[in-house]
Parts: structure tokens; C-alpha cells; sequence
């Protein structure tokens, strides 16, 4: 029998290479889309160089960058946390950098401003809100911005705490406190052009170191004892204060109805004086001999016993004259009988 023959295919050059040439801009193609295309998830920003300048800032979505010209770096913005005064990325380079003689918590002490010392722990909070800066001047290093924030806040809290008292730092002020380091960590950050920004701080721990831990606790129970008493000598106060007030109120009531009185006697007075004296000036003499009537019965009132006697008697006492010759007088004239 004789075989059939295989069909051959044949292919020209020129479509050979137009093959070839199709495969390689395909495969040119695909790679221009994946190198160029890149997503940036909603917590994330991407800021893109081109030949290492700054070009732009994109936010979350799908995206496209020149290939092989343009680099894109993804900056998450999510809130980092550092507890100071050892930041916990940082541990291996503080344990570098610290002398071997110093204890942990002899570095962590501050000094108040009465020349105390403290121990001091706190948490700080921070994420970045310009891309750009934190890529230039940070090379999106968190590491790098840990340490930067950590000899900032070592700084700023020591000056904080330095202004203030051992006693105001353990009991009423660390609010205060923690709200003036905040501020000043923030602006000083701002002043680097870091590109982050504090969003919280919190002190967590202040404690008294361990040697004088016995007299601290002294101090605050002496702190606590004197507390009690002014609290109860408060207490007293607003007890005694209303029935004092109580008390003033009536008086200056009293006094003002006093002083009523009197004024409407006194204007009483004056308004007589005024009618004596208008009817003095209609008739003097008579207005005269009436007010020293009046006057006479108001001494004569109050003056006892009275003994009137005549002018023109010779003797103290009334007796009939019953000398020869004398003549009997008139008012003495013994009444006929009846």
C-alpha cells in the first residue's frame, strides 16, 4: 500500500516575523500593565517620583505610573502607638546607646520643678497626614520617625514636667501637663516639616522611684490627711456660712426699718418746727407765750410735788391775819351761814 503523504505548513518568512513581532508587543504590553498599574488600599496614599522627583500624590483606587520612569511608594496612614520614654521599635538602639551602669528606671526619671524626680511612662500617637514630607525627609522610614519622635518627646516632657511640682504631678496637674507636651510635640514636629502629626498623648504611669517610694507614700498620706480636713473645714463652712448670712440679713433689716423710723420721726420733727415757725411769723407774741406754756406743762409734768405760792405774801404759809386793826380781806371773808 502506499503511505499517505503528511500535509506540511508553509510558512513565509515575512509572516514568521510578523508573528514574533506580535508576541513581543504583547508581551511588551502586559508588562507595561502590571509595571504601571498599582492600587492604593483606603487606608493609604501613594506618592509618585519621576527620576526621584516628587510628581504627585494619589489616593485609594486603581492607578497607572509610567513604566521604568516613574516610582510609586505606598504610605500607610493608619495610627501608629510609641510608649515612651523607650519606644519599642527603638529597644535595640537605646540598649546601645545607654550606659551599661544605668538602670531602666533611673533613665526613665524626670525632674519637677521643686528638684524631685519621677518616673514618667507615656503613649504617644501619631500617623502621617502629608505623604510627601514623610517619603522626602523620612524615606518612609517608621523606624527613622520613631526615633525623631522619641528625642522630641523625651525633651518635651522633661521641660513639661520641670515646670511643675512632684505634688502637682502625682495628684491634679497631669492632665494639664499632658495637654501642654502635646502641644508642643506637635508644633516641633511641624517646625521638622516631618509630614506627621501627634494625634493623642497619654501619660500613663507616674510613680516615685523605688528608693523613695516609702516617702512618697508619706507624703501622700499627709496629702490625703490634709485633704480630709479641708474638706471637713469646707464642709463646716457651708454650714455656718447660711445661718451667718441668715443672721446679716436680719440685722441689715432691723437696721434699715430703724433708720426708717427715725427718719420719719425726724421729718415728723421738722415739719412741726416748720408749722411752729409759720405760725410764729403770723403772730409771734402769741406763738411765744403758747410754746412756753406748752414747754412749762411738760417740765412742770415731770418736776413732782408742786407748792404754788403768792408773790406778795409775806409768810410761806396762808394764815389769817388776826392782829387788832388788820383788815380781813376779801377772798379771807368768813361766808354767812346758811
Amino acid at each position: 500500500m502506499q503511505k499517505q503523504a503528511r500535509p506540511e505548513f508553509d510558512i513565509s518568512p515575512e509572516r514568521l516575523i510578523g508573528l514574533v513581532v506580535f508576541g513581543l508587543a504583547a508581551i511588551f504590553v502586559i508588562n507595561v500593565l502590571v509595571s504601571g498599574m498599582y492600587s492604593v488600599a483606603a487606608h493609604e496614599q501613594a506618592v509618585v517620583l519621576r527620576f526621584g522627583k516628587y510628581v504627585r500624590t494619589v489616593g485609594p483606587g486603581l492607578h497607572f505610573k509610567a513604566p521604568w520612569i516613574d516610582q510609586r511608594f505606598i504610605v500607610d496612614q493608619g495610627e501608629r502607638t510609641l510608649r515612651l520614654p523607650h519606644a519599642h521599635e527603638d529597644a535595640a538602639f537605646y540598649s546601645q546607646n545607654m550606659p551599661t551602669n544605668m538602670d531602666e528606671q533611673e533613665d526613665k526619671l524626670i525632674l519637677t520643678g521643686d528638684l524631685y524626680a519621677a518616673v514618667v511612662e507615656w503613649n504617644v500617637f501619631w500617623r502621617v497626614v502629608e505623604p510627601k514630607d514623610y517619603l522626602i525627609n523620612f524615606n518612609g522610614d517608621d523606624g527613622e520617625v520613631a526615633k525623631v519622635i522619641v528625642a522630641v518627646s523625651r525633651s518635651v516632657m522633661h521641660r513639661a514636667v520641670g515646670d511643675y511640682s512632684a505634688e502637682e504631678l502625682l495628684t491634679g496637674k497631669r492632665e494639664e501637663i499632658t495637654k501642654i507636651a502635646l502641644e508642643q510635640l506637635s508644633a516641633r514636629l511641624a517646625d521638622f516639616g516631618s509630614g506627621i502629626a501627634i494625634t493623642d498623648l497619654q501619660m500613663q504611669r507616674v510613680t516615685p522611684p523605688d528608693k523613695v517610694k516609702p516617702a512618697f507614700d508619706d507624703v501622700n498620706a499627709s496629702i490625703q490627711q490634709r485633704d480630709q480636713l479641708v474638706n471637713e473645714a469646707y464642709r463646716e463652712r457651708n454650714q455656718l456660712v447660711p445661718t451667718a448670712e441668715a443672721q446679716r440679713d436680719r440685722l441689715i433689716r432691723e437696721a434699715e426699718g430703724y433708720a426708717s423710723r427715725e427718719l420719719a420721726e425726724a421729718q415728723g420733727e421738722i415739719s412741726a418746727l416748720l408749722s411752729k415757725y409759720e405760725s410764729y411769723k403770723l403772730a409771734p407774741e402769741v406763738t411765744r407765750n403758747r410754746m412756753y406754756i406748752e414747754m412749762m406743762e411738760k417740765v412742770l409734768a415731770q418736776s413732782g410735788p408742786k407748792i404754788i405760792l403768792d408773790g406778795k405774801s409775806n409768810s410761806p404759809l396762808p394764815l389769817l391775819n388776826l392782829s387788832p386793826g388788820s383788815p380781813l380781806p376779801a377772798s379771807s371773808a368768813i361766808p354767812p351761814l346758811r
